[in-house]
């Protein structure tokens, strides 16, 4: 099945073109046939295209909507000749990245009116995500009809395994029972994505998969995995929570917002932003939300603000850990994955540092060489091992949609 997956933003679209079945999954043989990226929406869009084996194409063209975005796309696909996909037919199915599905989706899902109106439903928790995933969807009804299936994977549902005293605050039951005040948790498509191949790769059960999986990049989160589902993560009702980002805050004492609201005359919103857009590395350093650059300014200038915003952001990664291991009895392995995780060999050891006691070791000759793809970087004799696994959302997602397709198809077919 060739799978067109989207990832619809305010003024971007993402998208990647998969070939993937049943078969091809089992041996991890899905083949990308294409990526890029639709930026500017609504102005004159930038669009980039690569394929396997083809020069990366970078264009403009005046494209009003994502319908119309989604057109265009799909014309320079096929009149390039790109992937082998020579008729709109050609593509199968859709999956569709939706950022919030509440405690109404607890797995991807055949998108249906019924589905669609659960992802409106969510909007509240996610006022500036599942609207623009919705407009993605209803643009490739637009473009493909209904008779080509949709999916909608769900960045909350591996979350959705939390139990009550992991997911709920500690504020007056009514907030939960009213408003759903709880921990969601988000980036479980990456979590997820990583748990499974760790699985694969130690030729492990679901059952017997007990993680701790950290994704690391401009934004960032903690999974704690027990029998591969999650128990606790560090994100909650939305992704300020937790560890220390780029650009937000983490774990702050929630008096803070009333503080810096009075004291420099701010409303709500002006707080929510500063602590989402101006904090995290950013905030503490002055510098930039971005690790490579903060590296590059503690050792090459000795810069203070950069050194402390670095050693901020390790220790905050592993103080999650230690309560992760803690709540988990123990785990078997630390996986690192994201732009951070999966590249930066210094911050992987400046965080495992902090984890003799419990038995890792890390080997920092493997910790070194692997950068950018999948590797062992603890010694063999550790107990508690660290791995590093390159996340591919886009590839889940996709692989998502066959299921959700060929399970719905079966259920049709069973049914008459």
């Amino acid at each position: 099945m060739n799978v067109l997956v989207l990832n619809s933003g305010t003024s971007t679209l993402n998208f990647q073109l998969i070939a993937t079945d049943l078969d091809r999954m089992r041996q991890n043989k899905d083949k990308r046939l294409c990526r890029g990226k639709i930026e500017l929406l609504g102005a004159e869009a930038i669009i980039t295209i690569e394929a396997a084996g083809r020069p990366r194409q970078k264009l403009t063209a005046s494209l009003p909507d994502l319908a119309a975005s989604l057109e265009y796309l799909l014309r320079r696909i096929l009149e390039s000749g790109l992937a082998g996909v020579q008729t709109f037919t050609d593509i199968d199915a859709i999956g569709h990245k939706v950022v919030h599905g509440g405690e109404l989706f607890s797995e991807s899902a055949v998108i249906t009116d019924r589905v669609l109106k659960g992802i409106e439903d969510c909007i509240d928790l996610a006022p500036h995500h599942n609207p623009n995933n919705i407009r993605g969807i209803l643009a490739a009804r637009k473009v493909f009809g209904r008779k080509v299936p949709q999916v909608a994977v769900f960045d909350t549902s591996f979350h959705q395994s939390l139990p009550e005293h992991a997911y709920l605050y500690a504020v007056p039951y009514h907030f939960y029972e009213r408003h759903r005040v709880r921990r969601f948790g988000f980036q479980g498509t990456s979590h997820r994505f990583v748990s499974e191949r760790y699985r694969e790769l130690r030729g492990l059960s679901k059952a017997q998969t007990n993680v701790i999986t950290l994704h690391l990049g401009n934004g960032c989160s903690a999974a704690a995995i027990r029998g591969g589902c999650s128990i606790d993560t560090s994100m909650g009702m939305t992704p300020l929570e937790g560890l220390i980002m780029g650009t937000r805050c983490g774990d702050i004492d929630a008096s803070i917002v009333n503080l810096i609201a009075a004291k420099d005359d701010l409303s709500s919103h002006d707080v929510a932003m500063l602590l989402n857009t101006q904090s995290g590395l950013l905030g503490i350093s002055g510098l930039s939300d971005d690790m490579h650059t903060l590296l590059s300014e503690a050792e090459d200038h000795e810069d203070e603000r950069a050194r402390l915003a670095i050693e901020m952001f390790c220790y905050r990664v592993r103080k999650y850990i230690g309560m992760f291991l803690a709540a988990m009895g123990g785990a078997e392995s630390i996986i690192f994955t994201g732009g951070i995780g999966e590249n930066l060999p210094e911050i992987r050891s400046h965080i495992c540092r902090g984890f003799v006691w419990a038995g890792l070791k890390l080997d920092e000759n493997r910790n070194r060489q692997t950068t950018g793809f999948e590797g062992q970087i603890s010694t063999g004799d550790s107990s508690l091992h660290a791995f590093v696994i390159p996340t591919d959302e886009e590839l889940l997602i996709a692989r998502d949609t066959v299921r959700c397709v060929i399970g719905e198809w079966n259920v049709q077919h069973l049914a008459a």
